[in-house]
């Protein structure tokens, strides 16, 4: 996808114009746009990183700690890409660009950090907070729908600790779901069985009419795919939430 950038112009579009022109439709719209090459994080990296050997920690250093932040480069990737370029670069160069870099990734963002982390070990995406169905689990989800044709098919992820509550797959004929883990540690209990721990490439069979639920470990991300098994006339049946002595026995 092509980068649309229109900084050169607003800047120096009078002054210098090819100079503009050069930065926004070949620097930005060209190079930085070759994403099939090398991804936008990956170019993020060595943009900041390039910026912090020579010393050039200005506005236009700003400009690409945020981009990174939102192609994201986590806080405790760039503390790490900082402090391995100090070795090469030089020790105030570091100290200036972290001074900087703080002011980016601020203080209250590490839970931000453990989700892109967990986002980076999956090829799916984690989607949208799971705002319709957020009544029918503890804590935080997100919902990213991957096919609505023929079969439907989301990835499903929980925050730290997030379950669904107990529910049921009601169908006639047919129905049911699978769950297939893709990424992160969490665990799926049938109504009177001990919870099973799920870990990626784990697969989950739930016949319709068998309670159930299925969630995160207390400390660490989890994603699921969850394929919607075919049946007539099927339903889910939301029941009451998983408490915590149930949770706290896993």
């Amino acid at each position: 996808m092509a980068i649309r950038q229109t900084a050169g112009r607003a800047s120096l579009g009078e002054f210098a114009p090819k100079f503009a022109q050069l930065n926004d439709d070949v620097l930005f719209g060209e190079v930085w746009s070759r994403e099939e090459k090398l991804s936008l994080r990956d170019r993020s990296i060595v943009t900041v990183t390039a910026l912090m050997a020579q010393g050039l920690v200005d506005s236009s250093f700003q400009f690409h700690l945020q981009s990174a932040k939102n192609n994201g480069v986590t806080r405790t990737e760039i503390a790490e890409i900082f402090t391995h370029a100090a070795f090469y670069a030089g020790w105030p160069k570091a100290w200036a660009a972290f001074r900087m870099a703080k002011e980016v990734w601020t203080e209250e963002e590490p839970a931000q950090d453990a989700k892109a982390a967990h986002a980076k070990e999956m090829v799916f995406p984690i989607g949208q907070p799971n705002d319709a169905y957020a009544q029918y689990f503890i804590g935080q989800s997100y919902l990213a729908p991957l096919s609505t044709s023929q079969v439907n098919i989301a990835n499903v992820t929980f925050e730290p600790g997030c379950r669904n509550n107990w529910h049921i797959h009601h169908a006639e004929q047919g129905g049911g779901q699978i769950l297939v883990c893709v990424a992160g540690r969490g665990y799926y209990q049938e109504e009177g069985q001990a919870a099973r721990l799920l870990t990626p490439g784990d697969v989950v069979n739930i016949p319709a009419g068998v309670k159930h639920w299925h969630g995160a470990a207390p400390d660490g991300w989890f994603s699921h795919l969850a394929i919607e098994v075919p049946g007539i006339n099927g339903c889910t049946e939301w029941l009451e939430p998983v408490d915590d002595e149930t949770y706290s026995k896993l």
